[in-house]
């Protein structure tokens, strides 16, 4: 699995719903960089070569107007030699599948510029995540009222975290999700990559999910 949705860019693979290995980097390098370099590194030091691998699976948005591409495309072109099928997954949900284990509402946030968040709710509860509602960018305070009767502790995480904790801190039971849980990471999408085997597609069907167009 590979995540280079915002900031971070990671690699992550699992065998038998075993985490092998993950690469992880959250410097100012171009993904186009650092993407391959670290799936390659992968995959040589876990001694699987592509041909073994049965699905890859991507971050496909919403999310960064050139970080997605560049993900989608790697995997594309990892996929393509032996037309091994491939998952795309939604940001929020990868993000959220971070804080699997924990108990209440996770709220994945990414900054979404002009005053929104790319977002989506979903209940933690007995070691399980269930969606709540669809990914969506949302103002602020939209999302505060939907947050309103939500069950807490209501969790933050992603990128966009630190916009909900400063607008929300003093009036809802919202909470920072651990630093490491915080980002985006590959470990994550092939986390939730498992829930959706059978919605797997051909590498030349895998395509970003943008929710809206770029600013000009």
């Amino acid at each position: 699995s590979l995540e280079c949705s915002a900031a971070a860019a990671s690699a992550a693979i699992y065998r038998d719903e075993k985490l092998l290995g993950e690469e992880f980097l959250n410097v100012p390098q171009t993904h186009s960089v650092t993407l391959l370099p670290m799936a390659k590194s992968l995959l040589e030091h876990t001694g699987i070569s592509p041909a073994q691998i049965d699905y890859y699976a991507v971050s496909r948005g919403p999310g960064s107007f050139t970080g997605l591409p560049i993900g989608i495309a790697a995997i594309k072109g990892l996929a393509f030699p032996d037309d091994t099928p491939c998952i795309g997954v939604s940001t929020p949900e990868a993000i959220a599948y971070g804080l699997l284990g924990f108990e209440g509402t996770v709220i994945p946030m990414m900054d979404a510029r002009c005053g929104q968040v790319y977002t989506a709710l979903f209940q933690g509860k007995d070691g399980r995540l269930t969606r709540l509602s669809e990914d969506e960018a949302l103002p602020l305070s939209e999302l505060k009222e939907k947050l309103k009767s939500c069950l807490g502790p209501l969790w933050l995480c992603g990128d966009g975290a630190h916009l909900g904790l400063a607008a929300w801190g003093e009036e809802l039971p919202v909470r920072m999700a651990p630093a490491h849980l915080c980002c985006q990471r590959a470990s994550a999408v092939g986390l939730a990559a498992m829930q959706h085997l059978g919605e797997a597609v051909s590498p030349a069907a895998l395509v970003p999910c943008y929710l809206r167009p770029a600013n000009a």
